[in-house]
């Protein structure tokens, strides 16, 4: 099975990525001006022609956080219409603020997972959804024309900035709703790493709430220490402090809690894939899992696709990107998908991913099977992967490079049917990935490597 030069290029972009505006704070495009503009776009195409504009800003908790807040919030004023802050809340809780408070459309402030010198700008439509590419090309346009200025309002008519005060409660409660009503967490132990993030009052809450005995880490942000040797991307204190502390299980969330990875009561690390089959099988079984069909991304490994088909079901890929997931979903009427790193999107319950629902659902799982997650993971057997990620000075198409190309076709001939190729650019850094899977961990390593040495030989490193 090969899938190689996947890169999702079906409009043309130029500020936005896989997942929204990107970058260094202070650097092109993730600027003041640049915000700024953005907010006056975003308050210009969502305006609905029968009411005065609503927007609704979170953020996580990077120092740059703030500048980028009053920024856009300006730039939507500027237009017309309200700006409703909500301060350092998840990015799917935007999403639900968005939709219930029935706003125009949401911005999130918040480049996930990266360091706190980086920022970025997400945006969701009314209902909670990200944007379509369509859609972010429209606003790139508004960006570059005069068509804004021509739009501007008169002195009475600027938009106004108030606080949404009880943000975080109204996320709180939701949350809690998603859990089993007749269930609670009383006796179970739990881990959470918040990454100093987003999260970091909102995951111990919903927790402790439900009764959950809860020791918390990576819940002291301190505006530079978001994602530092913590959270979803760095989870080996949170797999420590589960064995120290004779936990049932442990949660990492990343900066801005759209993605979440596990440790079983062993503190063995449980990622995205094992969490999607044990989740899907659990679906399939209740017979709730729609059209009986996972989405996934090319990314996902091969054991999740035999684990899924064993139960009765089966997978389908996409590009990687979890809003390319929940398009997919959305398409056809799927309901739950996701991808490796831990986005998990259940359409049941939320709109894109959210690591704190997703926690709550595997928590569920447990309580349920009266089994700990240890044993629930393992209805998954992973097939070798080997992911080497490098960095690139330009991202010249794939398919225009020659040897990589021999390199990229002798890989898919040694691995056959037992085996997967995957070379694409990162979206949202400069990065070249290179991901094979095969039976024989060390043949697919080297294999790798080579791929990654040719493209950085003619693209720099």
């Amino acid at each position: 099975m090969s899938e190689a030069n996947q890169n999702h290029t079906a409009l043309q972009r130029h500020i936005f990525g896989t997942d929204g505006v990107r970058g260094v704070a202070n650097v092109e495009p993730m600027t003041v001006e640049t915000a700024m503009r953005l907010g006056r776009a975003v308050a210009y195409l969502f305006h609905r022609r029968t009411h005065r504009g609503k927007v609704v800003i979170g953020k996580d908790t990077r120092l740059s956080g703030y500048m980028f807040e009053q920024a856009i919030a300006a730039g939507i004023c500027s237009m017309g219409a309200d700006v409703l802050l909500c301060g350092p809340l998840p990015t799917p809780g935007i999403a639900f603020i968005t939709s219930s408070m029935r706003a125009d459309a949401g911005v999130v402030i918040s480049a996930s997972h990266n360091p706190y010198q980086d920022n970025g700008i997400k945006i969701f439509a009314s209902d909670g959804f990200k944007l379509p590419d369509a859609a972010e090309v429209r606003i790139e346009e508004l960006l570059t024309t005069a068509e804004l200025d021509a739009a501007r309002p008169g002195a009475a008519d600027i938009g106004r900035a108030t606080r949404i005060d009880d943000a975080r409660g109204r996320y709180i409660v939701f949350l809690k709703r998603s859990f089993p009503r007749l269930r609670s967490l009383d006796g179970i132990k739990i881990v959470i790493d918040c990454a100093h993030g987003a999260a970091y009052k909102v995951a111990p809450a919903v927790l402790e709430e439900l009764g959950a005995t809860v020791f918390a880490l990576g819940d002291e942000p301190n505006g530079t220490n978001i994602n530092d040797a913590v959270g979803a991307l760095h989870p080996q204190a949170m797999c420590q402090a589960v064995v120290d502390l004779g936990a049932h299980v442990g949660i990492a969330l990343d900066g801005d809690a759209d993605r979440v990875i596990f440790a079983d009561e062993r503190g063995n690390i449980v990622d995205g894939d094992a969490i999607m089959a044990l989740c899907a099988r659990r679906l399939l079984g209740r017979g709730e899992l729609q059209h009986n069909t996972l989405v996934a991304t090319v990314m996902s490994n091969l054991g999740l696709e035999h684990s899924v088909r064993a139960a009765g079901g089966r997978l389908v890929r996409t590009h990687v990107g979890d809003r390319y997931v929940v398009e997919e979903m959305r398409r056809h009427g799927y309901n739950f998908g996701g991808e490796q790193s831990g986005h998990l999107i259940f359409l049941d319950h939320m709109t894109t991913g959210d690591g704190i629902i997703a926690a709550l659902q595997v928590l569920a799982q447990m309580l349920e099977a009266g089994r700990p997650l240890s044993e629930l993971a393992q209805v998954m057997v992973k097939v070798p992967q080997v992911l080497v990620s490098v960095k690139v000075k330009q991202r010249r198409p794939l398919d225009e490079l020659p040897e990589v190309q021999r390199l990229i076709r002798d890989a898919e001939q040694k691995l056959g049917q037992d085996g997967r190729v995957l070379v694409r650019y990162s979206g949202t850094e400069p990065k070249v990935r290179v991901m094979l899977e095969g039976l024989d961990e060390s043949l697919i390593t080297q294999i790798a490597q080579e791929i990654a040495d040719s493209i950085v030989a003619v693209c720099g490193g």
